[in-house]
């Protein structure tokens, strides 16, 4: 009987979608598109150009066009910039803990038991 079920579902999800492609077919803003892209195609041929040229003439009227659109910007580039190292010796234990973030287990440990500010106070220069 399980046969039976999948065929009935299958048949209705059929039904379903030719219901929604007739209303495709019907759809003005379809027609449009169907037309435009006949334009497209016969200037294309009119020209000897491929849809690869038009692209490329597409990316510079509108460069978004070639990264994917403002959606998908592309990430900028690094400026290859580092932080700066930061350096914090303990005055009580006389360790020192080097670092580009200021975000160390070590420095975490150190707030909580002298406070931020203290810890703040111990920055050398680098």
């Amino acid at each position: 009987m399980g046969i039976l079920v999948e065929y009935s579902e299958k048949k209705r999800q059929l039904e379903a979608l030719k219901a929604e492609l007739q209303q495709l077919e019907n759809s003005e803003d379809l027609k449009k598109e169907l037309e435009f892209k006949t334009q497209l195609e016969k200037l294309l041929e009119k020209y000897t150009k491929t849809a690869a040229d038009a692209f490329k003439v597409l990316s510079e009227i509108d460069p978004s066009i070639a990264t994917g659109g403002a959606k998908k910007a592309a990430k900028p580039a690094s400026s290859g910039r580092t932080r700066a190292l930061m350096v914090y010796k303990n005055p009580h234990t006389g360790e020192v803990v080097k670092t580009r973030g200021g975000n160390t287990k070590t420095l975490k440990e150190w707030r909580e038991k002298y406070g931020a500010d203290k810890v703040d106070s111990w920055k050398e220069k680098a």
